[in-house]
């Protein structure tokens, strides 16, 4: 076998096991996941690839790339909750082909590095296992970066061409704020290079073309078949969503900065030390380091920043947001390895000291997973020392591969180690306590078993995953009490535990009955008779 086919061989097998692995091991959590893979499946029942519908009603939160995907698998796999995670493992895996492909263009030797780099990343791992819209932004916008500085670099129109492929394709993950991200990055790179002419390269007529031809016709059809739709997606869920804490998802400015720490464990050290490194160089010789090969690591500096600072001005925050961002940290990482082993130069030993205590003591939150789950803090006691031991283990035996002959060279090699006993270990030990805390699956599965025979189903006063949640299960409009949704049939009736007495102002004379609970989310099911004929 060639050493390319090796590389290949590799590269599959660690997308398959830290994107794959796993995704059906616990049921979809949150509320976003079973909204978004119900649209889906609504939108396949209908045979419609225009209009997205919850419950029946359009749901325009959202452009369609997420869920056509989604239908694809659905359609292929049947409609499953593994199924409606596997358009982000896909286009997690793309973003790692894409950065294997880039290198290998660009910087041929540390091209494998570059794509497990990032494949290990913890944000790019967690977000593949999601069935959200998060990781096809994040894989598209990316994919556009790394074909534009390709297209920088080697003056290829094809190049330009993929660039404007993948922004159509980012737009139809999450709008405009693809966009208005590359934009960002590519205005503020050519004001460091202080070459606005690259600006005006990049504004390509047949490129904008392709951007039409890909991006435009879902858009007009939208429009066209719900005139709300602009009013909806553009002032509602991209305006005010920017500007306005209108989803009550309010955070610190310096939120993101937490979150991209983070979301860049494990090589989070290695990409503040690039960091550093390519301030210090631009502050005493901006002009040559913008005209070298070290260009690229000013233009992933400014792709990490822009995403972040941009959101960071956002009055709604959620993590997901500056996932975009998270695959410049990797690429920052490998190219700072290619400055030190082509100048055979080796950091700071505290630098490899203290990445070897991060990359090793991701082993520590990983196997005490259900201790923070459930009690939200680590235990004290043997289980906790003898974990944090073998942790300190793994660092010292990572610190002293890095000072050894080979040095930076296995830097990858050595740190994907504790990062797939991590994955491993948080999907065989932290999935079950998802799954019976968080997931809505064992509910609707034990709301299942009580019943002879399908009825509606009813919440009052529980969160709105897991109303959500039951909708997908369910496959069901699920009725909320609060909201005066009372069906007038027969009918199941989730509520918190101990909240009976609430129950009787809207059932009035019908009869209810308790049926039983669901202890690890403090649940309670009861049947209502249907209501009495007028």
């Amino acid at each position: 076998m060639s050493q390319r086919a090796r590389e290949w061989v590799l590269l599959a097998g660690f997308c398959t096991f830290l994107f794959f692995y796993g995704l059906g091991q616990f049921g979809l959590v949150g509320a976003d996941e079973p909204r978004y893979a119900q649209v889906a499946r609504e939108m396949l029942a209908r045979h419609d690839w225009i209009t997205p519908t919850l419950g029946g009603a359009p749901w325009l939160e959202k452009p369609p790339l997420y869920y056509w995907q989604a239908m694809g698998a659905f359609w292929v796999f049947g409609v499953r909750d593994w199924a409606a995670r596997l358009p982000s493992a896909f286009d997690a895996s793309l973003l790692v082909v894409g950065v294997y492909l880039f290198l290998w263009r660009l910087r041929p030797g540390f091209h494998l590095d570059g794509a497990l780099m990032t494949a290990s990343a913890a944000g790019i791992v967690g977000f593949a296992h999601s069935a959200s819209t998060d990781t096809p932004l994040a894989a598209m916008f990316s994919l556009a970066m790394l074909c534009w500085y390709a297209w920088r670099e080697t003056r290829r129109k094809l190049l330009l061409g993929a660039f404007y492929f993948f922004c159509a394709l980012g737009v139809l993950a999450k709008g405009p704020v693809a966009l208005v991200l590359a934009a960002g990055v590519i205005l503020l790179f050519a004001a460091a290079a202080a070459d606005f002419n690259l600006v005006r390269r990049t504004l390509w007529p047949p490129g904008t073309l392709v951007f039409l031809v890909v991006a435009a016709p879902w858009y007009i059809a939208i429009q066209r078949a719900r005139p709300e739709f602009l009013r909806v997606f553009i002032l509602e869920h991209n305006l005010a969503r920017f500007s306005t804490d209108l989803y009550h998802h309010r955070q610190p400015f310096w939120y993101y900065l937490v979150v991209a720490l983070l979301a860049l464990i494990p090589w989070v050290v290695f990409v503040f030390s690039s960091l550093g490194e390519v301030v210090r160089a631009g502050w005493k010789e901006r002009r040559a380091l913008l005209r070298g090969e070290d260009a690229l690591s000013v233009f992933l500096l400014v792709w990490l920043l822009v995403p972040v600072l941009f959101f960071s001005c956002s009055q709604s925050k959620l993590p997901g947001y500056i996932l975009p961002a998270i695959p410049a940290g990797p690429l920052l990482v490998v190219e700072y390895v290619r400055r030190h082993v082509e100048a055979d130069d080796r950091p700071a030993g505290w630098i490899l000291a203290l990445h070897g205590l991060v990359a090793g003591g991701v082993l520590v939150p990983s196997v005490l997973i259900a201790y923070l789950l459930l009690q939200h803090r680590l235990p004290w006691g043997m289980v906790t020392i003898v974990t944090g031991g073998i942790a300190l283990g793994v660092a010292i035996g990572i610190t002293v591969t890095l000072t050894g002959k080979l040095g930076l060279r296995v830097l990858y090699f050595v740190t994907l180690v504790p990062v797939v006993l991590s994955v491993a270990a948080l999907i065989r030990i932290g999935a079950p306590v998802l799954e019976q805390t968080l997931s809505a699956r064992p509910v609707a599965r034990q709301l299942a078993a009580m019943e002879t025979k399908t009825l509606p189903v009813a919440v009052l006063g529980v969160r709105r995953e897991t109303a959500y949640g039951l909708a997908f299960y369910r496959n069901q409009v699920i009725g909320r009490y609060e909201l005066r949704q009372v069906p007038a049939e027969e009918h199941l009736l989730v509520t918190p535990e101990g909240a009976r007495p609430a129950i009787a102002p809207f059932t009035g004379s019908r009869r209810v009955s308790y049926l039983g609970g669901f202890a690890p989310q403090h649940l309670d099911f009861y049947w209502v008779a249907a209501a009495p004929a007028p």
